[in-house]
């Protein structure tokens, strides 16, 4: 199974917002720049993490992005569900049906192939339902022995983050 970019870039502006402080944002202009990515493709996927429910839109230009829900509310199936949507990863065309010697009826019962796939597709699924972007951070600051990647964080967030309180 081949995912989109997208969700990668997804999951990593999360766990970004994540940091912030309370009443902080961070502009997709600025998402896109610690992750080296063109904020044109970016802001599709960060407009649907919002209609999902995953981030929050501040407007104005003051505004950004935020987390809508504690990171430990959401999970990496929240997030891959945002950008590639809920339809599966294998799509059964029954081309059992086709061909120069297709079955003469149809078949009683799914494709075996098509079953298999989808209860593979199901255990993927629950295990990214079980791992929040909080479980996700708490992997990464146990093998960050330095500190490198906390501090390349929180200096870029010293730098770009807005603040929404008066």
């Amino acid at each position: 199974m081949k995912l989109s970019e997208g969700v990668e870039q997804a999951i990593h502006c999360v766990a970004m917002l994540s940091q912030l402080s309370e009443d902080g944002v961070l502009s997709a202009a600025a998402l896109a720049e610690f992750h080296g990515v063109k904020t044109s493709y970016l802001l599709k996927h960060l407009q649907a993490l919002s209609g999902a429910g995953v981030l929050r839109t501040l407007p104005g230009p003051k505004g950004g992005y935020r987390l809508a829900r504690a990171p430990q509310s959401i999970s990496l199936l929240d997030i891959l569900l945002a950008v590639e949507g809920p339809e599966p990863a294998f799509r059964c065309q029954e081309i059992r049906q086709r061909g120069p010697n297709p079955l003469p009826v149809k078949p009683r019962g799914p494709c075996q192939i098509n079953a298999a796939m989808l209860r593979a597709e199901q255990s993927y699924r629950a295990e990214l339902r079980r791992t929040s972007i909080a479980d996700v951070l708490t992997e990464v600051a146990a093998k960050d022995e330095d500190g490198a990647i906390e501090a390349r964080g929180c200096a870029f967030l010293a730098v770009h983050e807005r603040r929404q309180g008066g």
